[in-house]
């Protein structure tokens, strides 16, 4: 069964000033990522602006990063959408052959009951070439999929391998984890709860801030594994400012800042998101300059 503890990192699509796909750019974030000791990447997250990329642009992202990360550290693919048939069709045009699992968000919009929910992720589970890894996000897709939903398909889903749980509710985590079954990962989705969802017992993080803090963010998820909180503390308090700068606009506008200011990418995104404001943008620099 696959398992994946620590850091992962949501990549972003680096885009050209023209707009384009920016393939160079991307190969140097990687580099820069897995030298900073993550331990794995997931490419085409909702971090990625995959509402904007058409699958032709997809396509040649996921082949790009499989080639790039050369079997370095395991690869994610994210494969998520609100139409169940249209993404079973999806599993089979996209080339997952290298990938260790995909992510997939809970549907969007649609705003099913909880057994549409089970219904939805049970036919991709059916139908997917790689284990399935659940993704509850309710302030993206507006539904959230409950703690007993996951834990009955994590029970009755033997191709579901785990979640990533990025509602910021530390109750339903808690829950999960209090009867979740062995070996079934759970995954924090929420960059400044991480240390206290550890604390709980959850397995890591795929996280947003490690695109652009890699080396200290998974220092301090490596602590964490290793119970080590009071020192994982105070490499959290330290980056609590760039939470809060990363996520006070939208996602992934602020993580471009911090990467655009660190010469690695071009501070670009695609309508509708924008880049940063400028009083946000002068305290990613404030920070940075610290």
């Amino acid at each position: 069964m696959v398992q994946l503890k620590g850091t992962g990192v949501a990549i972003i699509t680096p885009f050209t000033k023209n707009g384009s796909v920016d393939f160079k750019s991307l190969g140097n974030l990687i580099d820069y990522i897995i030298n900073g000791g993550v331990q794995y990447i997931v490419t085409l997250g909702t971090t990625g602006e995959t509402p904007v990329l058409n699958k032709e642009e997809k396509k040649e992202i996921i082949e790009f990063t499989f080639q790039h990360v050369n079997n370095r550290v395991p690869v994610v693919v994210g494969v998520g959408g609100n139409d169940t048939a249209a993404l079973i069709k999806d599993l089979s045009s996209f080339h997952l052959d290298k990938a260790v699992a995909i992510l997939s968000a809970c549907p969007y919009y649609n705003k099913p009951s909880q057994e549409g929910i089970f219904q939805h992720y049970k036919a991709i589970a059916a139908h997917s070439p790689k284990p399935v890894i659940l993704y509850n996000v309710p302030g993206r897709t507006g539904k959230n999929m409950e703690a007993n939903t996951t834990l009955r398909l994590s029970r009755e889903v033997e191709n579901i391998i785990g979640i990533k749980e990025a509602g910021n509710n530390m109750i339903q985590c808690m829950d999960i984890l209090k009867d979740r079954p062995e070996g079934f990962m759970v995954i924090s989705g929420d960059d400044d709860l991480v240390l206290p969802q550890m604390a709980c017992g959850m397995d890591g993080v795929i996280s947003v801030a490690a695109n652009a803090l890699p080396k200290e963010f998974s220092e301090m998820v490596e602590l964490c594994l290793q119970q080590n909180f009071k020192a994982a503390k105070i490499i959290n308090d330290r980056l609590i400012t760039a939470y809060r700068l990363m996520f006070a606009e939208n996602n992934p506008a602020g993580v471009k800042a911090f990467l655009y200011e660190m010469k690695i990418i071009e501070n670009k995104l695609r309508l509708p998101l924008v880049p940063l404001s400028e009083s946000l943008h002068a305290g990613v620099k404030e920070f940075l300059g610290k």
